[in-house]
């Protein structure tokens, strides 16, 4: 498995506009985590606000690996054997995030050298949101490109969510929705570590030029890229394996 994309895929499935139902998405989430596509996975996106919904789908198995969304990433959390929680994400940073990994959810044009900074030093990571159910929820490539400059040159890890399932930046027929694509941002942050424009490697829609760049990142960059882009969130995770295998990027597990 090439460790550009382990744990790369987020499970956010009972999110729009997925919607799958609590204990259809936490059963699908253990058996990709039995299957040979396991590696990609990352943990469960679950809110606060569903927590008894998760408690009961999950009661009788093995812990789950949960990134719980909660109001205040510094607030204390609940507690069940059915669930790990290893992570939390938030929009709130009223303290640091202590020893368990905490992301927090700021707006691309908020993303600066200096709020870098502070979050970094506070312990915390960066959210950066890229998608929804609206056009206005989808940053352009010169606003992304502003805020993964900034947190990859200020040394400070962050996830995506949202839009991101097709590995290359293109627009949505159904929607009219501009997607970015998760290889375009691989490849960008692997500029970004370079000091390279990174615009023009989000704004790429040619797909098997994004994906010959991303197959000639070396092990030394891809350990550094993966540092600072941790993962995405995505209601679908078969959706982006099958780009990768689309562009031959997962031939060795075949």
């Amino acid at each position: 498995m090439n460790p550009l994309f382990t744990g790369l895929f987020d499970d956010a499935a009972i999110f729009p506009p997925g919607n799958l139902p609590m204990a259809d998405a936490v059963r699908a989430h253990r058996e990709r985590a039995e299957s040979r596509w396991a590696p990609l996975l990352g943990p469960f996106i679950c809110s606060l606000a569903r927590w008894d919904e998760l408690v009961a789908a999950t009661a009788g198995g093995p812990p789950l690996r949960v990134s719980l969304v909660v109001p205040d990433i510094a607030a204390d959390l609940p507690e069940h054997p059915s669930v790990e929680i290893v992570a939390v994400e938030g929009p709130a940073a009223s303290a640091s995030g202590g020893t368990l990994t905490a992301y927090h959810e700021i707006g691309c044009d908020e993303i600066t050298a200096t709020r870098v900074a502070a979050l970094r030093d506070a312990g915390l990571r960066l959210k950066i949101r890229t998608g929804g159910v609206r056009a206005d929820a989808f940053p352009s490539e010169a606003r992304l490109a502003g805020a993964l400059w900034a947190a990859v040159r200020g040394g400070l890890a962050f996830k995506l969510t949202a839009g991101l399932h097709d590995p290359i930046r293109h627009r949505d027929p159904a929607t009219g929705f501009e997607h970015h694509g998760y290889l375009n941002v691989i490849l960008a942050t692997a500029r970004a570590l370079q000091g390279y424009d990174i615009e023009r490697a989000l704004a790429d829609q040619d797909g098997e030029r994004v994906a010959s760049a991303v197959a000639g990142i070396d092990e030394v960059l891809v350990k550094a890229v993966r540092h600072h882009f941790v993962s995405f969130g995505t209601c679908s995770i078969s959706e982006p394996v099958d780009g990768l295998l689309r562009f031959g990027l997962l031939e060795a597990v075949v």
